[in-house]
C-alpha cells in the first residue's frame, strides 16, 4: 500500500491489521498473542514471579483518591484490593475511617470486573451522586445516579456522557434539581459512526422535567474536538466550562450565571489559561501567558466579566505552578521543580501564609477544595504510600486525614536519589534512581529506565506497588524527566512538542547512556519501558538507537505517526503530535514514526508490545503492524512479541488483568537483562 504526503511516496506492507473485523486480522493476531503467552509463560521462574505479583498488588493496601466534600459528607474512591475496581465510599468524618460506609460499588453491579467508575460528582447537599460507568475499557460512560445515603440507583441513565478521546464532566445546579453534563453525539444524531466520539456539547438536565437540553454549543475553538471540564461554584451562583481544544494544551474558558442561560467567554486560547477555580466571589485562573511557569489571576465573579479585568495575585517564579485549588478566603498553588512538588498559599489578596511543608522527591498530583473553608490534597514518594492531608483557613498546620493508604509493603529500605544526564543540545535532564539501600554504590546491576514526555504531563514521585516487583531483585528503576513533559513549565513541554518532538527522544537516549557511563548499568542489563506516548517514545529511540538497550517494552503504543489521527483520538492529538496535512509537521512525523523507521537487517533487541482491543486511545493496530515490521526486519534471535488483550488503554482495568501484565512484563525483563531472582 502506498500513500503519498507532499510528493513524498510512502509504502507499507501491513495496512490490513488496521481492519480489526476481518478474519485475517483476527487470525493474526491470535497466532501472535498465542505465541507471546507460550514464551512469557515458559521464562524460567514465571510461576514464582506471578505468584509474587498477586502478593504484591493484593497486599491489603487501601488506597483513596478524589476527595469531594457535598453537604455535611465526605465522598472519595476507593482501591481495596482484591476487589478488582474501585468504588466509591461516604465517610461523616475525614478522620474516622470508622464512618466509611459503601454507596457505589462497581464490583457488585458487574461481578466480572469489568465495569469502572470514570468520575463521580456527588450533589450539593450529599444525598445523590452523579456517576459515570463504563465497560472493558472503553471509557464510553453512561451516567447513572445513587442515592448515597442507601446506594440505591434511581431511575435515570444517560449514555455516552464519556469518551476516550475527550473524557467527560459534570455539574450540579445548586438546588440539586439539576445538572450540566457533557453530551456526546448519539447514534444518528450526526452523520456517520465516525463522529460518535467527536463534537462533545454542555447539555443541561432537569430532573422535575426529566428533560435534557443542550446549553453549550458550537462556542468552541474547535468543536469538533472540544473537551470539556466543568464545575459549579460552592455557593451555587455561577458554573464553570474549561474547554481544552484537543491534547495540545490549549484552553478556552466559559461562564455562566446558573440563575440565566447565557455562557460568555472569560479567557480564550491566546490568554494561555490552562486552570480556573472558583473562591469566594472570584474565579482564580492559572495563566501562562508571559509567563511560561505560570502565575495566578483573580477574576471577580460578576456578569460578563473576562480576563481582561483580572489582575495577578501570585506572580510568576523560579518554579512552575501546576494546578490551584481556593477557599473563600484563601487559594492554594501546587508547584513543581523539576519533578518533585511543593505547596504554597495566598489569600485573596496575594499575601503568603506560612509555608507548608513537603518531603523532599515528593509528589503532590491532586488539589481539591472541601466546601468554603478548606482544601485537601496527596503527598507521596518513590518509597512512602499516598497519605491525604487537609489544610484550613486559618489554620497554620496541616492535618491528616484518614484517608492515607495502608499497605504491608515496606519500601523504607529503599533510597531515591536525584542526578542528570545532558542531552543532545546541552540540556540538562533530570532522573530519579530508585534502588535499594547500597546498591547504586555496588557497581553495574540491571537497570529499567522509564520515561513520557508529552502533553505537558509530569512525571512525579509517585508510589506504585508493582515497582517493589523489579525493586526488590536488587535492580534499579530509573525515571526521567525529559522535555515534552511540564516538569520546568510551558518552556519545558513547547520544547518536547510537534516538530520540536526529538528532543524527547534524545533526552531519553542521553538518560540511557548516561546509567551505562556513569556505572549504574551495562547496555546489556538495561531495559527500557513506556506507555502511550512513552510507548512511541520507545519505539523512535528503538529504530533510532538498536543498540540502545537489551530488551524494549511498549505498552499500548503510537507506533505509526503518519495514520495515527485517522483514528478519533489522534484527531485530539494533532494539536500535541501535529498533522500529515501541513508539510513541516509531516517531515517531523515522517523522520520519527517508528514503524517507518525499521530497517531491514538491523540487529533489534528483544521487544514486548502490548495492545487493547478495546482501546480508545491509541488503536491496538500500531502494536500489531510494529510486531509484523519488526518481525520481518530484525537480523536477530531476540524475541518480538505481541501481547493483545480484551481491554483498553489500561484505564479501568481489573485487579486481575493487572496482576497478569505485572507478571508478564517483568518475566520478560528478568529474562532479557539476566536479573538474578530473588523472590520472597
Amino acid at each position: 500500500m502506498t500513500t503519498t504526503y507532499h510528493g513524498v511516496a510512502v509504502t507499507e506492507d501491513y495496512q490490513w491489521l488496521e481492519d480489526a473485523s476481518s478474519p485475517e486480522t483476527q487470525a493474526w493476531t491470535t497466532a501472535q498473542h498465542d505465541r507471546t503467552m507460550r514464551y512469557l509463560r515458559s521464562l524460567p521462574g514465571y510461576d514464582e514471579i506471578h505468584r509474587r505479583a498477586r502478593a504484591i498488588l493484593e497486599a491489603g493496601a487501601t488506597s483513596y483518591g478524589s476527595p469531594r466534600k457535598a453537604g455535611d459528607v465526605y465522598l472519595a474512591l476507593e482501591q481495596q484490593p482484591p476487589k478488582q475496581q474501585p468504588f466509591i465510599v461516604a465517610l461523616d468524618d475525614l478522620t474516622d475511617a470508622a464512618s466509611e460506609r459503601t454507596v457505589v460499588d462497581p464490583n457488585e453491579l458487574d461481578r466480572s470486573g469489568a465495569t469502572t467508575i470514570d468520575w463521580f460528582v456527588p450533589s450539593p447537599d450529599g444525598s445523590v451522586v452523579a456517576v459515570s460507568l463504563s465497560t472493558h475499557g472503553t471509557e464510553d460512560g453512561t451516567l447513572r445516579l445513587f442515592d448515597v445515603g442507601n446506594g440505591t440507583p434511581l431511575d435515570l441513565e444517560i449514555p455516552h456522557v464519556n469518551s476516550g478521546p475527550a473524557g467527560g464532566s459534570l455539574a450540579w445546579r445548586g438546588d440539586g434539581r439539576a445538572f450540566w453534563f457533557t453530551h456526546h453525539p448519539l447514534p444518528g444524531e450526526r452523520d456517520g459512526v465516525d463522529e460518535l466520539g467527536f463534537y462533545q456539547e454542555i447539555w443541561l438536565h432537569d430532573l422535575d422535567a426529566a428533560r435534557s437540553t443542550p446549553d453549550l454549543r458550537e462556542a468552541f475553538a474547535e468543536d469538533r474536538i472540544v473537551e470539556s471540564f466543568l464545575d459549579g461554584d460552592v455557593h451555587g451562583a455561577w458554573v464553570l466550562d474549561r474547554a481544552a481544544k484537543g491534547d495540545g494544551g490549549e484552553w478556552q474558558v466559559f461562564l455562566r450565571s446558573q440563575a440565566d442561560g447565557q455562557w460568555w467567554l472569560v479567557a480564550d486560547l491566546d490568554d494561555r489559561v490552562v486552570d480556573a477555580v472558583f473562591g469566594g466571589d472570584a474565579l482564580f485562573l492559572l495563566s501562562r501567558k508571559d509567563a511560561p511557569r505560570g502565575q495566578i489571576l483573580k477574576l471577580p465573579l460578576t456578569a460578563g466579566a473576562t480576563i481582561a479585568d483580572a489582575q495577578v495575585v501570585v506572580p510568576t517564579s523560579d518554579v512552575t505552578i501546576e494546578r490551584l485549588a481556593a477557599t473563600d478566603s484563601h487559594v492554594w498553588v501546587v508547584d513543581i521543580d523539576g519533578g518533585p512538588s511543593g505547596l504554597r498559599g495566598f489569600t485573596h489578596a496575594g499575601e503568603a501564609v506560612p509555608a507548608v511543608d513537603v518531603p523532599a522527591v515528593a509528589a503532590i498530583d491532586d488539589i481539591v477544595a472541601l466546601g468554603a473553608d478548606a482544601v485537601a490534597y496527596p503527598v507521596e514518594t518513590f518509597v512512602a504510600p499516598r497519605t491525604w492531608w487537609v489544610v484550613r483557613d486559618e489554620v497554620p498546620r496541616p492535618s491528616a486525614t484518614a484517608l492515607d493508604t495502608t499497605t504491608p509493603l515496606d519500601l523504607s529500605g529503599y533510597e531515591v536519589r536525584r542526578v542528570s544526564a545532558t542531552s543532545a543540545d546541552g540540556t540538562r535532564v533530570p532522573i530519579s534512581l530508585i534502588a535499594r539501600e547500597g546498591v547504586l554504590d555496588a557497581g553495574p546491576t540491571p537497570a529499567l529506565l522509564t520515561a513520557y514526555g508529552g502533553y505537558g504531563i509530569s512525571i512525579k514521585p509517585w508510589f506504585q506497588p508493582g515497582n517493589l516487583l523489579w525493586l526488590e531483585q536488587g535492580t534499579v528503576l530509573a525515571v526521567a524527566n525529559i522535555r515534552g513533559g511540564g516538569e520546568y513549565g510551558d518552556e519545558w513541554h513547547q520544547a518536547g512538542r510537534l516538530t520540536t518532538k526529538q528532543n524527547c527522544f534524545d533526552d531519553f537516549t542521553a538518560c540511557a547512556r548516561s546509567l551505562v557511563d556513569t556505572g549504574v548499568t551495562t547496555v546489556d542489563r538495561l531495559v527500557i519501558m513506556g506507555g502511550s506516548n512513552g510507548g512511541l517514545l520507545m519505539g523512535a529511540v528503538l529504530t533510532q538507537h538498536p543498540d540502545i538497550a537489551t530488551a524494549v517494552i511498549a505498552e499500548v503504543p503510537v507506533m505509526d505517526s503518519l495514520r495515527v489521527e485517522l483514528h478519533p483520538n489522534g484527531v485530539f492529538n494533532v494539536t500535541e503530535f501535529g498533522s500529515v496535512e501541513d508539510p513541516e509537521q509531516f517531515r517531523a512525523l515522517y523522520a520519527y514514526s517508528p514503524y517507518h523507521r525499521v530497517v531491514d537487517g538491523t540487529a533489534y533487541p528483544a521487544v514486548l508490545l502490548t495492545g487493547g482491543e478495546f482501546d480508545p486511545r491509541v488503536d491496538a493496530s500500531h502494536a500489531k503492524k510494529m510486531a509484523a515490521r519488526l518481525q520481518a526486519a530484525t537480523s536477530s534471535d531476540a524475541p518480538i512479541l505481541l501481547r493483545i488483550e480484551s481491554g483498553g488503554h489500561g484505564i479501568g482495568q481489573a485487579l486481575d488483568q493487572e496482576v497478569d501484565l505485572l507478571a508478564d512484563l517483568n518475566a520478560f525483563a528478568f529474562t532479557q537483562a539476566g536479573v538474578d531472582r530473588q523472590l520472597p
